[in-house]
This record gives C-alpha cells, structure tokens and sequence, in this order.
C-alpha cells in the first residue's frame, strides 16, 4: 500500500447528518481521510455509506454538518465546482457507452476539460490537435497503468463484466482526480477476479498516490486494500481502524454479517458480505 502522509486531513467530515423525511440516514458522522490513504466505508445495506458518497460530491445536501477537502468547504460549491478542485467518482451502475471502444470511453470523460475553442476543434491543426494527441496519451497512459491496454480498440460492451468495472475507475482516473470515490468497485465481480482487482487497484493507487474512499461489501477486497476502514450501522460510525482488528470487533460482525456471525468467522474467515 501507498505510504500515508501525515500532513492535516485531506478530507475532514465534522457532524454530518441526513434526514429524508423523519428517517435520518446520517447521524452526528466525523471522519477524516489524508492524503495517500485508502479509506473503507463498510455496513449492511441501509447503513448510509453511499449517502456519505452522495454528500462528498454534492449530489445530496445534509441537514448539517461540515465537509471540507484541501482546506475548502464543499457543501457552498456545486458538483461541477467539487469536481474541478480534484474529486472523481465511479458508481455502483456502470455508466460506460457499450457502443463504443475502451479508449474513446476515457477520451469522452476527458473531453471536458479540453481548452480548445469550437473553430479550432474544426480546424486539424493548432491548438485542437495539440489538445487530442496529448488526451490521447494521457487516456492511453491510464489504460497501461490498469492493465487495460489491449482492451483499448474493443467495444466496451463486449468485455467480462470485471474489465468494464475497471474501466469505469480509468474513466474517473484519467481525470488525475486527487480524492477518488469508489462506490463498490467490486459489485458483480466475479469471485475469482475480486484478488486481480485488489491487485490493480493497489498497484495504480500505490504509483500515483490517489487518495481513494471506497464502500464495499466484500471483506476480501477491503481487507486487501484498505489501510483503515470505517463501520456505519444506521447511520451512525460504529468502529473505526485497521481492517484486522474492526472487522474482528464482535459487536461489528453482529451488525454488519448478523446473528452467528463471530462463529461463522472464527471458522471461515471473512470473504463476502452478503448483506
């Protein structure tokens, strides 16, 4: 894994809460992510990680509380506003066009930060073509660093389903975005590909350094990557550490694999949640 670096938080949540009607999906959450750290938000289904998602890249806004990344506090900006200060996000729904080759994927998300006006992007010289050839590389360059490099020319439709997941993080990556969020990279991953992706995504993150948030509900991917994880139950943080020692706790076993569950570990290991 990437060294940490111990500078102040690149990411500091102070007593955030979310309230949809009379339900609240976030109670009272403080946490705080630096730099370099792979970060794990893990739970049951319901238990608030992907509003925790929501509200970091301004697709929700909380009842209260305080989200401040480098220094800024988010919850004054829009989305398009986080985003350019370095945020990335992937989603559990892969939001890929299957029509289209893996390398004109990445070229589309990069497409928005192209400088280059309308008359010179007509035009097959200038600025425009200086623009395309270096988005090229750089997309080009994102692939490579996943191992995705053969698959560049093919539809991205036709690929195994764990290749387009990992498509959809090198769409969010070739952003160079500072903090990513994964929002369970490995949903629908077959079992036997979960190790390779763990892999990857260690290999990339400990290269560029990325600061990446993850919900997951495989504990085997979690335990693979993650330096320090965080347990939500209703809302609320219930643990919070290294993998080893909160996914060993009992009272998160209880919450998060349910009744039986200290057994059932103590005699299988934690592979999947299920929940």
């Amino acid at each position: 894994m990437a060294e940490v670096m111990q500078a102040g938080p690149l990411l500091e949540i102070q007593h955030l809460s979310v309230r949809f009607g009379g339900l609240t999906a976030i109670n009272e959450l403080d946490l705080q992510i630096a730099e370099g750290e792979i970060f794990a938000l893990v739970g049951p289904n319901g238990a608030g990680k992907t509003t925790v998602l929501n509200c970091i890249s301004g697709l929700i806004k909380p009842a209260a509380g305080s989200i401040r990344f480098a220094g800024n506090e988010l919850l004054s900006l829009q989305a398009h506003q986080r985003a350019s200060l370095g945020i990335g996000r992937t989603f559990q729904q892969l939001q890929l066009f299957n029509s289209m080759t893996v390398l004109d994927n990445l070229l589309t998300a990069r497409h928005t930060q192209l400088h280059a006006g309308i008359l010179s992007g007509i035009l097959p010289f200038g600025r425009s073509k200086r623009e395309d050839a270096s988005t090229r590389q750089q997309a080009m360059d994102t692939l490579v660093l996943l191992g995705l490099e053969s698959y560049a020319r093919r539809n991205t439709g036709s690929l195994p389903f764990g290749v387009q997941k990992l498509i959809g993080v090198a769409r969010a990556l070739v952003l160079h975005p500072r903090l990513l969020l994964l929002d369970e990279p490995a949903a629908g991953v077959p079992p036997q590909e979960v190790q390779e992706l763990a892999a990857r995504l260690r290999s990339w993150q400990n290269e560029l350094g990325t600061t990446l948030l993850l919900i997951e509900h495989n504990m085997r991917l979690v335990q693979a990557v993650a330096d320090r994880i965080c347990v939500l139950d209703y809302g609320r943080k219930l643990a919070e550490g290294a993998p080893g020692i909160v996914l060993s706790n009992p009272a998160v076993l209880e919450a998060y694999l349910g009744r039986g569950a200290t057994k059932k570990v103590q005699q299988e290991g934690i592979t999947h949640a299920e929940s």
